[in-house]
């Protein structure tokens, strides 16, 4: 989806159209604080970016408006985008809130054109939900995740087979999918600026340099990812977070958050009959350094209380300075056991 929480939210308010929209918390009214979730194009002309600070946002653009978000109505919307795929196929995987691999070889109109089929599936969400999305089709994951972010907004790109290696070979290493910002400046150490670069290395030098990462990279950069849409995804982890706006200092007050956090947690926990062995919490200072703890423990995990005590235990461990006050804290049950079941939690 384009922009996907901006759109929705310039849709259901026309006044918003062509203006720079940032989904955030309002740092004019918060004293700087909140981070950008995404914004509309229009701010993205400024340099604005998913999480920038909403004050660094601010200043690059004084006239942006500000909307806190609403994400029960994003995931509606997700949702009936989805649907809008399953008219086609019923081989879909969920990357995220706002975008999914479709397996369309074989399809519930009997189209051999996927071209087609992403032509109307971008009609289909036009027209009824008054949205747009960038499709990219091709003959694998990987090529059809880099094609869908080739041309935006409301781009269609195709990536044929004998197209694949040229394709690649001119995109910076920056752009490849799956590439993160710590790997970026090692693949530049050893002069791979490129994917050409990368279909030009040796394979064992990536090895033995990246491990298997290395080797994955180097059959990418040559077209090749064999890795099925996955419609099924087993649940490895159950957590919620929470960000707030007036800083948390006294340990009282964040022992407090922590037991309605797990409270949230333990009732998807018993939703979906899970149990679980390890608590991860997470902390977020003002100036947003950020701790976690985990720790496995020997009893099953599911109730509020079992859940809040471990959190408890894990926090005591920190040696917290209520001096710099707390934005963030979360969380996270995992390591299920017998009554693990495929789903898919949002």
């Amino acid at each position: 989806m384009d922009a996907f929480f901006a759109s929705v939210e310039v849709r259901d308010n026309p006044d918003l159209k062509g203006k720079p929209v940032i989904i955030a918390r309002n740092p004019r009214q918060t004293g700087g604080r909140g981070v950008v979730s995404t914004c509309s194009y229009e701010a993205r002309a400024f340099g604005i970016h998913s999480a920038m600070s909403a004050q660094e946002a601010l200043e690059k653009c004084p006239q942006a408006i500000f909307i806190a978000g609403d994400y029960e109505k994003y995931r509606a919307v997700s949702r009936q985008v989805r649907e809008i795929f399953y008219r086609y196929t019923n081989l879909v995987e969920a990357a995220s809130i706002d975008e999914a691999y479709l397996d369309v070889t074989e399809n519930k109109i009997d189209s051999k054109s996927a071209i087609k089929i992403a032509k109307l599936i971008q009609h289909d969400i036009f027209v009824e939900l008054k949205l747009t999305c960038s499709a990219g089709v091709s003959y694998n994951k990987f090529l059809a995740k880099v094609a869908s972010d080739y041309e935006k907004p409301h781009g269609l790109t195709v990536i044929m087979p004998e197209q694949a290696k040229s394709f690649l070979a001119k995109f910076p290493i920056e752009k490849f999918h799956g590439v993160g910002k710590a790997t970026v400046p090692k693949l530049h150490e050893l002069g791979i600026e490129t994917g050409a670069d990368i279909q030009e290395a040796d394979p064992l030098l990536l090895a033995d340099r990246f491990g298997v990462y290395g080797w994955e990279l180097y059959l990418k950069a040559h077209g090749i990812h064999n890795v099925p849409v996955k419609t099924d995804r087993i649940r490895k982890s159950v957590g919620k977070e929470r960000t707030y706006g007036k800083l948390l200092y006294f340990p009282d007050d964040i022992k407090g958050e922590l037991e309605n956090l797990s409270e949230k947690v333990a009732e998807i926990l018993k939703s979906h009959e899970l149990v679980g062995h390890v608590v991860t919490i997470k902390l977020r200072y003002a100036d947003f350094t950020t701790f976690t703890k985990r720790r496995t423990f020997q009893q099953n995990l599911s109730s509020k209380e079992e859940v809040f005590i471990s959190a408890q235990l894990l926090f005591d461990e920190f040696e917290y300075d209520e001096r710099i006050g707390i934005r963030l804290l979360g969380v996270t049950v995992s390591e299920f056991g017998a009554l693990q079941a495929e789903l898919d939690i949002q």
